[in-house]
């Protein structure tokens, strides 16, 4: 009983330093200028430019916005305008390209606090909308092609427009900040029970038994037996907790910069049961869809691995 509460309080201490020490002062950041920009009409301008382009991938002007979410505010981000895309009778094949894409790219809640011990943010935003529309196009054109082709409306590829009023530069950004502060605080359950799920299988050593296992294959991509540990981590608990596993062993030395980059192209996304389950909530027709999304996004992380791979 002892070793339990032991487990629950380092769980919760390491939980706690996480959401408030790097998840908060990030989010809080990154969502008040995304917030600015919204405001300002540069998000739904740029959708707008990007849109014709993306169509060619199935990705209809919302899934420009979905993307761009992700990217830049968390992995939670695009869910509103996934479920906006679902309300509003948007095909179900570029629901399905949109969503694919989603859970291929990088995840804003764990790249920029990566980057704090060593990550590429660059490359990884880069491989990230590639493996993002590879995801949606063998979706689109291979895993549904034969689903109603409808052509895309223009409500489909209008990225929603938010009217701030007279809001001066100064309440936008607080209302952002505000914004990302609830995301961050929002994560801290999930990210402390996630880490509680680590620390006991640890405890058990379940990850000991994983570790031999799965290093031949690991040592083959010229990654360490201790990367188990946080890609078992980020498979099962999710990116959040993903990151502060990793934060902890690169700080230690158990895994280099190098490594870090290496393993970045298929760990730094929502493709994981936490991911999945959360964005399968967000409407009836996006469950309907997810299981085809799931190998579209699959393809698209396997690309951005090799990628990763090749450059680093």
């Amino acid at each position: 009983m002892d070793q339990f509460i032991s487990l629950v309080l380092v769980s919760g201490k390491a939980g706690l330093d996480m959401a408030l020490y790097i998840l908060l002062p990030m989010m809080v950041i990154m969502l008040a200028i995304m917030k600015l920009l919204d405001a300002k009409g540069v998000l739904s301008w740029l959708c707008d430019k990007i849109a014709p382009v993306t169509r060619l991938f199935g990705i209809p002007g919302l899934g420009v916005f979905a993307a761009l979410k992700i990217t830049f505010v968390s992995f939670a981000a695009p869910i509103a305008t996934l479920s906006l895309m679902d309300k509003n009778g948007t095909n179900e094949r570029h629901l399905a390209a949109t969503i694919a894409m989603v859970l291929a790219m990088s995840q804003a809640n764990a790249a920029f606090p990566l980057a704090a011990v060593g990550l590429n943010v660059g490359i990884l935003i880069a491989t990230s909308f590639v493996g993002g529309l590879a995801a949606a196009a063998v979706t689109y054109y291979l895993f549904t092609k034969s689903w109603d082709s409808r052509e895309v409306t223009d409500e489909d590829n209008t990225a929603p427009a938010h009217y701030e009023g007279k809001k001066s530069v100064l309440q936008i950004l607080s209302d952002g900040g505000q914004e990302g502060m609830r995301l961050a605080l929002g994560m801290i359950p999930m990210l402390i029970i996630a880490i509680f799920f680590v620390n006991l299988l640890k405890a058990l050593h379940a990850i000991d038994y994983l570790a031999p296992l799965l290093a031949p294959a690991l040592s083959l991509i010229h990654l360490p037996e201790a990367s188990v540990l946080p890609l078992v981590t980020k498979f099962i608990a999710g990116g959040t907790a993903y990151v502060g596993i990793t934060i902890d062993l690169v700080k230690q030395g158990a895994i280099s910069v190098t490594e870090l980059n290496r393993m970045a192209g298929f760990a730094t996304n929502p493709l994981d049961i936490a991911g999945i389950a959360i964005f399968a909530a967000a409407g009836t027709r996006i469950n309907k869809v997810m299981r085809v999304a799931i190998y579209g996004g699959l393809i698209g992380m396997l690309l951005r691995g090799v990628l990763h791979l090749i450059i680093f």
